[in-house]
């Protein structure tokens, strides 16, 4: 009888034994949250660091071909160049229901530099910025910008993330194409849009979005260009 007691109570430990031990065993840590991808600047932030010029430009540009006054300068900074001017609508390259002979005046059928198969950008579809051709003035290639180069474009509160994509007057400055015009909320028409001032254009030196056309790519890549230009300004 003794050694039935003794088995039963053995037996009865060994059940209670692991569940003892369960319950006594530290609860296991948590699960780390995933990292989280810093916020891109805001269009405030943006700005700030745009509040003094360090002019690079040999003089300054014209807003349009009717205006007498030279007025925007091009300005270093480290990271980018910049300029403060108006926005003139670019239409040309791939015909489109937006941007063709009959809806612009000064329609061409391409761009300075072509998408990843060799057509001329799509202005109603991709949002990109004109940089003046190269003059006494200014040379963007010497600021080490390029085609497919990013930019960030501000107006009225807004950022919009585009590539250079075409080259314009070398007396001229501020244009854009007809897609970055309609993201920023301003009128894309290229024979009565645009805006006589308010923005801003910020390109990033030494930066290249492949392939041109990926806006999405663009936008990853301006918004870290642009949190690293917003730090080291």
């Amino acid at each position: 009888m003794r050694k039935l007691i003794l088995l039963a109570t053995m037996a009865l430990a060994a059940a209670v034994l692991p569940s003892a031990l369960a319950s006594a065993a530290p609860a296991p840590a948590p699960a780390a949250a995933p990292a989280t991808t810093a916020a891109a600047p805001t269009a405030a932030q943006l700005l700030a660091k745009t509040n003094s010029c360090k002019q690079i430009s040999n003089g300054k540009y014209k807003t349009d071909e009717d205006v007498s006054g030279k007025t925007v300068a091009v300005c270093d900074a480290n990271g980018a160049v910049f300029w403060k001017a108006d926005m003139d609508i670019d239409c040309d390259g791939q015909r489109s229901t937006q941007c063709n002979e009959d809806t612009d005046c000064c329609y061409q059928d391409d761009t300075a530099f072509h998408q990843s198969d060799g057509k001329p950008l799509n202005a109603a579809k991709l949002p990109y910025i004109v940089v003046p051709s190269s003059s006494s003035i200014w040379k963007y290639s010497s600021s080490q910008l390029k085609g497919g180069g990013s930019c960030a474009v501000i107006y009225n509160g807004k950022v919009e993330y585009a590539v250079i994509g075409d080259t314009g007057p070398t007396q001229i400055i501020g244009e854009a194409s007809y897609a970055t015009a309609k993201d920023l909320g301003i009128n894309p028409d290229p024979s009565n849009g645009g805006t006589d001032s308010g923005v801003t254009y910020i390109c990033f030196k030494n930066s290249t979005v492949s392939p041109i056309e990926n806006h999405s790519a663009a936008t990853s890549k301006g918004e870290s260009l642009a949190s690293t230009f917003v730090n080291n300004n």
